[in-house]
């Protein structure tokens, strides 16, 4: 039984890229929406992963969710599941190693309100 749990909980984990199979195309089409460019600073200022419906945003919860998987697949986060609730990690380290600089860049502009 607990081996079915455990492989539901991993069932539920979405697919993540490599890095290496990422573009900078790909993550600049994913930073081009402010909505998505909040998400990433929110997850930065935070410091610790946090929970999708932590994040206020301006828009319906299934189009969060859409900017939330646009994201993922760019490789800027990383999405698991800690029991009902979705959590989001900024993947700092690993995007700083495919794309010196470019996540300081980001964190240092700031969009007008």
């Amino acid at each position: 039984m607990a081996t079915a749990a455990r492989r539901s909980g991993r069932d539920r984990v979405p697919p993540h890229p490599d890095m290496r199979t990422i573009t900078l195309q790909q993550v600049l089409e994913a930073l081009v929406d402010p909505v998505r460019r909040r998400i990433v600073r929110e997850l930065h200022a935070a410091g610790e992963d946090l929970t999708c419906g932590t994040i206020e945003l301006p828009v319906s919860k299934s189009t969060a969710t859409h900017h939330f998987h646009v994201l993922r697949e760019a490789g800027l986060i990383r999405q698991y599941y800690v029991g009902t609730s979705r959590m989001n990690a900024l993947r700092s380290d690993e995007f700083d190693e495919a794309f010196p600089g470019l996540l300081s860049a980001l964190m240092a502009q700031r969009d007008p309100e």
